[in-house]
């Protein structure tokens, strides 16, 4: 029996942030090497090289030994900085080597001042396209990279009303 060749996987999240302008979220996200702040699923994330490659960072988390007596493990992922659009609010990078499963997957993050004409909140747009995940749908990662927003949006509207209320302080 031949094997179909499976098409590329295509997909958007959007996060919402009610407090924070894009000016404000947008450096969080220009800083490549700063991602384990927000991503709740990331562990730790930094720069491998600044060679001829181009900017790699690697990205992991580690997984917690279960109640059976398995040993903790490592997923890890390198990624290559494919541009940053300072005017646009937007960055995209390419996954290289990694031990998730991932063959080929390129995602850009686009930080949008809010639709309603509303000067607080923004958006934070993360976009894909990706070879499917063995053991993985389509519907399944879509969910997996909704989730890891939503709580990236969640700790970055935290962070920033620390950081006002900090200022703020120090102004009175």
């Amino acid at each position: 029996m031949a094997a179909q060749q499976q098409s590329k996987w295509e997909g958007k999240a959007i996060g919402n942030l009610k407090g924070p302008k894009a000016e404000q979220v947008w450096p969080l996200f220009e800083d490549f090497f700063n991602f384990h702040n927000w991503l709740p699923t990331i562990d730790t994330c930094y720069q491998l090289n600044n060679e001829k490659d181009g900017l790699i960072r690697c990205c992991a988390n580690t997984v917690p030994p279960s109640s059976d007596g398995s040993e903790a493990i490592i997923k890890w992922c390198h990624e290559r900085l494919l541009y940053v659009d300072k005017i646009e609010r937007c960055l995209s990078y390419e996954a290289l080597d990694n031990n998730v499963g991932i063959r080929s997957y390129v995602a850009t993050f686009k930080i949008l001042s809010s639709d309603d004409g509303d000067e607080s909140g923004c958006k934070i747009e993360w976009s894909f396209v990706a070879d499917p995940v063995d053991g993985l749908t389509l519907e399944c990662f879509l969910g997996y990279v909704d989730f890891s927003l939503q709580g990236m949006a969640e700790k970055i509207e935290k962070a920033l009303e620390s950081s006002l209320g900090d200022f703020a302080s120090l102004e009175s």
